[in-house]
């Protein structure tokens, strides 16, 4: 399991923004290999605590192994980080002091055939699912949805050109014998997308974030937890949210864009009558973005993001 390590992205800037208090409650979200939770635990004193949550069952084994030096202040849940507020009630925790998202895919993930997460293996079976017991994977997305449903997906979560055609193509050939294989679909999108388009990265770079995206149900889960993970954080708390992609950078700026003013009212009304109020600060108001120095070191790092909000109470 070794494998399931990597360099953990923006760590420095990441340890910095939850402002780690030594007896504070702390949650990963995605737990993955361990390597942002246990710089945490490192800071962490024997009151502290930090609770890992993954849902993908090798990640578990790997942060595991790696938290060992601290398992006495820390706690590993697999689930999803959707349910982080049922996760901290079943612990009695009303609220933490800080809690982190990274959001990106692990390159054990990436590099196990296996999964099927990857393009670049036309041997893979297609899979795709973080969490091996749920029913829906790849296979089953591209073998059951209609045209217009894959096209959709194509278009809304892999910004794909192409959407259509692709999703016509998939549709055709699946009559004839099911679309199983990595190389199957790759050959199929190459088919479809103009060789003018195909010069900026791999062709089916798109199709294949777009799946994972709906086989994980990633934007839809992300989307609706960023609000209860504000609400779950003490006085001065942070949440500290790693983007790798435009879709769900965007989902975050606004959601904490959105708590810190909340008001409704229309811009000429004196005073607000809404009753919506702020939750907090957004404390990043241009995105923190790796160094030149880590992207050079950690390839994985060029495209992240990371946005950071700390909640705040009204005192009345």
């Amino acid at each position: 399991m070794e494998k399931f390590s990597h360099i953990p992205v923006l760590l420095n800037e990441t340890l910095d923004s939850l402002n780690i208090k030594p007896d504070g409650i702390y949650v990963d979200g995605t737990l993955g290999g361990a390597g942002h939770s246990s710089e945490i635990a490192k800071r962490l004193s024997e009151k502290g605590r930090i609770i890992g949550i993954d849902q993908d069952e090798d990640a578990i084994k790997a942060a595991t192994e790696r938290l060992k030096p601290y398992k006495a202040r820390v706690e590993i849940v697999r689930d999803n980080y959707e349910n982080i507020k049922n996760i901290l009630d079943d612990r009695n925790i009303k609220s933490v002091d800080g809690i982190l998202l990274d959001l990106g895919v692990s390159s054990y993930q990436l590099d196990e055939k296996e999964r099927g997460f990857s393009y670049l293996d036309d041997d893979s079976e297609l899979d795709m699912r973080m969490d091996r017991r749920n029913g829906k994977s790849a296979v089953s997305v591209l073998n059951s949805y209609s045209k217009e449903e894959l096209s959709l997906i194509f278009k809304e979560y892999g910004e794909e050109k192409f959407a259509e055609r692709i999703a016509d193509r998939i549709v055709k050939e699946r009559e004839n014998r099911p679309i199983t294989m990595v190389g199957q679909l790759n050959q199929i999108i190459d088919q479809c997308i103009p060789y003018k388009y195909k010069q900026n990265g791999h062709p089916s770079k798109k199709v294949f974030q777009a799946l994972r995206i709906e086989v994980n149900r990633e934007l839809d889960v992300l989307k609706s937890s960023i609000d209860t993970m504000i609400d779950l954080l003490n006085d001065s708390g942070r949440l500290s949210i790693i983007t790798f992609q435009s879709l769900e950078d965007r989902i975050v700026k606004d959601k904490f864009r959105t708590a810190e003013n909340p008001c409704t009212c229309p811009p000429d009304f004196p005073v607000c009558v809404c009753g919506k109020v702020s939750k907090g600060k957004v404390i990043t108001r241009k995105p923190i973005l790796p160094t030149e120095e880590e992207m050079k070191i950690n390839s994985r790092s060029r495209s992240a993001k990371l946005r950071v909000f700390e909640r705040r109470y009204v005192r009345l």
